[in-house]
């Protein structure tokens, strides 16, 4: 526990020193996020805060390594190398831009990466309520890419306020982490507590008012690590758990984008194409500021998360409640079919 502290603490200081550079840099070369129709702020901001993530988390996890004595195996350069692709495709599109199918492309080919380091080998079985346990072979494969593009675009389309992305994967990576150690997957639970870290000290200069955004190449970025070590670990039990308990962790934003996905749809356009329905936009368009709209879905991720974790003990009841209540207000969120406040004091 001792060095888990450490790792932690040591990317948190890390991140809240890098930052500061990383703001100073993209106003000098002029990496800013400006202010537009579909954005929600109003003042021109830098948007270089994936540098300082990815890193703050590498550099943590090389000084881990080397000064903690931590052990690791080849899969940890795997989940290296295609982090580091999604980050710089992430990088060229925060600086020049790039067409939703082919950042596609990218994200597929550095899922693809990790098979060649043995991340295959995690997910090659499973164990199923009734059927019991099942080989995937080759669909294994296809699996591993899958997940691990799904959660990147799933974290990704959270970053819509000043902090939402950042705050969801803090509590996502400790409930995370809290279930790696839990089955003494120690690899997965260490990158998840220095991913935690990464994102703490990043929320310092991320939280409204933000003096940084991470853009797509820290959103992606946090999206792959979640992705690549949980099927690192939890996955490694071979049990239902494995699957169904990530899931439920980020059931806020993949119930987000699986609407964005059902709206457009419904409305005739590409399910890439940007817009402005996500849950945080309905919060906002309902009366809330950014800070009482991010504390909302902070508050609701929460909520998944302590689910996920009754469920592991067995504590169906309230896990199945508690995923019921967050199914509730999300839908009477999307839908807005509640009554808020406005800020001129109109009714929804």
């Amino acid at each position: 526990m001792y060095s888990y502290l450490i790792t932690f603490f040591l990317a948190a200081i890390l991140a809240l020193v890098l930052t500061p550079l990383a703001i100073f840099l993209a106003r000098r070369w002029g990496v800013i996020d400006y202010p537009e129709d579909r954005r929600v702020h109003t003042v021109p901001i830098p948007r270089l805060g994936g540098a300082a993530i990815y890193f703050s988390f590498w550099l943590a996890v090389f000084l881990s390594v080397v000064f903690l004595s931590i052990n690791v195996d080849k899969m940890l350069i795997g989940i290296f190398v295609g982090s580091t692709v999604i980050f710089v495709v992430g990088i060229f599109d925060d600086i020049k831009g790039m067409r939703a199918l082919h950042k596609l492309f990218f994200q597929i080919f550095a899922a693809i990466i990790p098979l060649f380091f043995g991340l295959g080998f995690y997910v090659n079985q499973m164990t199923l309520p009734l059927l019991g346990t099942i080989s995937l072979g080759v669909f294994g494969y296809f699996f591993v890419v899958l997940w691990i593009v799904g959660i990147v675009n799933t974290v990704n389309i959270s970053d819509g306020l000043d902090g939402l992305a950042s705050g969801i994967c803090l509590i996502a990576a400790l409930i995370l982490f809290w279930a790696a150690h839990r089955i003494d997957q120690f690899p997965a639970a260490f990158l998840m507590l220095v991913l935690a870290g990464a994102a703490f000290g990043f929320l310092f200069y991320n939280f409204h008012p933000a003096k940084i955004f991470m853009g797509d190449s820290g959103s992606m970025f946090l999206g792959y690590i979640i992705g690549a070590a949980s099927l690192w670990g939890l996955l490694k039990t071979a049990a239902v758990l494995g699957l169904v308990f990530p899931l439920i962790v980020l059931g806020m934003p993949l119930m987000d984008m699986a609407f964005a996905i059902v709206r457009r749809k419904w409305k005739g356009k590409s399910v890439v194409r940007a817009d402005k329905g996500h849950l945080h936009h309905r919060l906002l368009d309902s009366g809330l500021n950014q800070r009482e709209a991010v504390i909302v879905l902070y508050l609701i991720s929460l909520c998944f998360g302590l689910a996920a974790i009754f469920f592991i003990y067995g504590s169906w009841y309230i896990a199945i409640g508690l995923t019921v209540i967050n199914l509730v207000l999300i839908l009477r969120i999307m839908f807005r079919k509640f009554s808020l406040v406005r800020l001129n004091g109109k009714n929804n």
